[in-house]
């Protein structure tokens, strides 16, 4: 036999020459493929060590891992596009063709979903806390899982099945589910809000009502819990949270007072003109804090009333209260000196004879 009716020769409906061509681009795909994991990929690792990012690491690192299997399917999958099949035959080998593709590229998008998580604890300006790391590796299984539903439901739909009633059913069994635990998924949609958004972290005071303040000590995925000036630890759902408004004191970089004080009525007006000038030398006298205004406010029923503006330098409660104990007591002391009395509750009773 010739060389001529080798190439003419039929096998499986397809000539020699097809078959000679599908082999020698088997074989050159191969090579390529060995060439560039091994050569190229080693000039890359070299090259990638002199450098300061973990980045380019990264992807080299993506790029080994895809094993040898992989470049040898792909290999014949474009070596068989040369060649006529049987439709059945053509089918499988695309299937499995497919089903190795989506494998691999889940498999890649896993590990960079898994490199950003490992990134967003380790950038954080703050210690990540243990409640946080399994918030964000909640989110990177969520988003994992749903790639292989998508991928499941490529290959269904590429192998002739229709996945528009098997969508519809899981829409449909999503919803009932949802509905059932609508109460835990938005606790924990809530918690991934106040991770994302960070309104407080742990160890901030933060205020939701009269009754519910204190300093946060755990941010969970379904509540917080907070330390109230009581003792008591509060336990508040994070949706609860995300629906109120929340004061963060630790947020506050100074704080504007406000407080007021009154005379007897007996006091003389010169004396009363002077008052605002001697509540100014005092706060001259104290640090951290810059006096706004200070005026005779108004006629009460038993007292002359002064209001007193001033803005302290700092967000810490104990500084304020130092502060205001401060001014207290040098008010007191010059008032004592000047003759001017505060006011107290009193009635005078006027009998007309």
């Amino acid at each position: 036999m010739n060389i001529q009716d080798i190439l003419t020769y039929q096998l499986f409906g397809n000539s020699g020459q097809q078959w000679f061509l599908a082999v020698g681009i088997f074989i050159l795909l191969l090579a390529v493929f060995k060439i560039f994991s091994s050569i190229v990929i080693s000039k890359l690792t070299k090259a990638s060590q002199k450098t300061e990012t973990d980045l380019d690491n990264f992807f080299i690192s993506l790029v080994k891992n895809i094993k040898p299997p992989f470049y040898f399917l792909i290999a014949v999958y474009a070596a068989l596009q040369t060649v006529q099949l049987n439709e059945l035959v053509d089918k499988i080998v695309f299937g499995v063709f497919l089903a190795v593709v989506v494998y691999q590229t889940i498999t890649i998008l896993q590990r960079i979903i898994d490199y950003g998580i490992q990134k967003t604890l380790m950038g954080s300006e703050e210690k990540v806390d243990q409640d946080k790391a399994a918030i964000v590796k909640l989110i990177g299984q969520l988003i994992k899982f749903a790639l292989w539903i998508v991928g499941v439901l490529l290959l269904l739909a590429n192998f002739g099945i229709n996945v528009t009633s098997l969508v519809a059913g899981l829409g449909i069994g999503g919803i009932a589910i949802a509905l059932a635990l609508q109460n835990i998924l938005g606790d924990m949609f809530a918690s991934f809000s106040i991770f994302v958004d960070k309104p407080f972290k742990v160890g901030d005071f933060i205020s939701i009502s009269p009754t519910e303040i204190g300093t946060v000590e755990k941010i969970g995925i379904k509540s917080t819990r907070i330390r109230t000036l009581q003792g008591q630890q509060l336990v508040v759902s994070n949706k609860k949270l995300t629906d109120s408004s929340v004061d963060n004191f630790r947020r506050m970089e100074k704080r504007r007072i406000v407080f007021a004080f009154g005379i007897a009525y007996e006091t003389p007006v010169a004396k009363v003109k002077e008052i605002p000038n001697m509540i100014a030398k005092i706060s001259e006298k104290i640090e951290n804090i810059t006096l706004s205004r200070v005026h005779f406010k108004e006629f009460g029923d038993f007292s002359l009333n002064f209001e007193v503006v001033y803005v302290v330098q700092s967000s810490e409660y104990n500084e304020y209260m130092d502060v205001q104990q401060s001014i207290n007591l040098a008010i007191m002391e010059k008032f004592e000196k000047e003759g001017i009395q505060f006011a107290y509750p009193t009635q005078t009773i006027f009998v007309k004879k």
